[in-house]
């Protein structure tokens, strides 16, 4: 039997991977490190891990070109992309075609790769529960997903477009049970711009822990819901319809929409 491990570092950086073996091994969890993709490659035949991080720009191959090389090879494993090159390009790509749970732009601290860790592994308990769910005689979902006409940025955030060239967007149910729930967002003011991939909002969560939300569409805020802000468990219960965070005047909804999934 294979040895399940927490979480696989992969990063040609030896300090990063130090960093956060240091940061994990303080946490009592397990973890093992890779300089380079094919190396993580080889610890993924020997053993499974509940989540892996890996860094986008690495030789031989990226880390796109590793999550693919996943995919191929029929491992689930939830993937965190960290990158140092922290593009807009780069942060949608993460979330959308390359199908990581979250992303982590570097250099950052102890507390903000812990949240993005912890999210992380719960998101994928939250997935692999999801899938189970979809099986005869199984329990309730875990989860509720976008409903089929909104698009989104990853599991982190979605849009839903209207007749009148406007927007909502908001956050996921997935990103906030992932979480652990929420008991305050800090949003951006009336006319204020906000740009894809760049975090639009900050959830905290009710153990204090601080989310970046991703903007999944640029655009101009027309309108905050102040119920969502006033009374953020209306996103916990209602976070496609009455829980919607903005009211955008998107600034290039042609370009952006092609990033976002269905």
């Amino acid at each position: 039997m294979k040895q399940i491990r927490d979480i696989l570092v992969i990063d040609d950086e030896p300090m990063v991977t130090q960093v956060v073996v240091k940061v994990c091994s303080a946490e009592g969890m397990t973890i093992s490190s890779a300089n380079h993709a094919f190396d993580a490659l080889r610890c993924l035949e020997e053993g499974e891990f509940r989540l892996i991080l890996c860094d986008i720009m690495m030789p031989e191959l990226s880390g796109f070109q590793f999550l693919g090389e996943l995919s191929k090879r029929g491992i689930h494993t939830p993937v965190i992309m960290m990158t140092g090159y922290s593009t807009v390009e780069n942060a949608v790509k993460s979330l959308t075609s390359t199908g990581a749970v979250d992303y982590i732009p570097k250099p950052f601290t102890a507390d903000e790769l812990l949240t993005v860790i912890q999210r992380s592994l719960r998101c994928g308990a939250l997935l692999e529960k999801a899938e189970s769910a979809s099986l005869p005689r199984s329990g309730a979902m875990s989860y509720v997903p976008c409903p089929t006409d909104y698009r989104r940025l990853g599991y982190v955030s979605w849009a839903l477009m209207d007749d009148k060239g406007t927007a909502k967007i908001g956050v996921s149910d997935l990103f906030v049970r992932a979480a652990g729930g929420v008991s305050r967002f800090e949003l951006s003011l009336p006319g204020e711009d906000l740009l894809q991939g760049i975090p639009c909002a900050e959830m905290t969560s009710p153990d204090g822990s601080r989310h970046n939300i991703m903007c999944p569409l640029s655009g101009r805020i027309l309108e905050v819901n102040t119920d969502a802000q006033q009374t953020p468990a209306l996103v916990e219960k209602d976070p496609y319809f009455r829980g919607w965070l903005y009211r955008i005047l998107p600034s290039n909804p042609a370009s952006d929409l092609q990033w976002l999934s269905l």
